[in-house]
């Protein structure tokens, strides 16, 4: 009963961190500080264990998994992936 007990507790108390995702536009980033800005300013610090795309621009279309604390915020980035290219400058992107 007691071992039933503590696995239940110990898994209330694992509860708390949970994954989340969000998407946005790169307004900016610095491959050697590993940080990504979008363009609605937040910053995004990247873990030195997760692999930023060589080409990635101004414009990119990229979405994060993260994990979370409740109200403690973000925990850790977990991945980064690019969605889309941005326009090379001058097309308008028409068909």
């Amino acid at each position: 009963m007691r071992t039933l007990l503590a696995a239940g507790l110990l898994a209330l108390t694992a509860l708390p961190v949970a994954a989340d995702e969000t998407e946005g536009l790169v307004l900016a980033h610095d491959r050697q500080a590993r940080v990504i800005v979008l363009t609605d300013f937040t910053v995004w610090e990247l873990p030195d264990t997760l692999e930023m795309p060589e080409d990635l621009a101004a414009g990119d279309r990229v979405h994060f998994t993260y994990e979370t604390a409740g109200e403690d915020g973000m925990v850790a980035v977990e991945a980064l992936q690019r969605l889309a290219r941005a326009l090379p400058e001058g097309t308008d992107g028409g068909s």
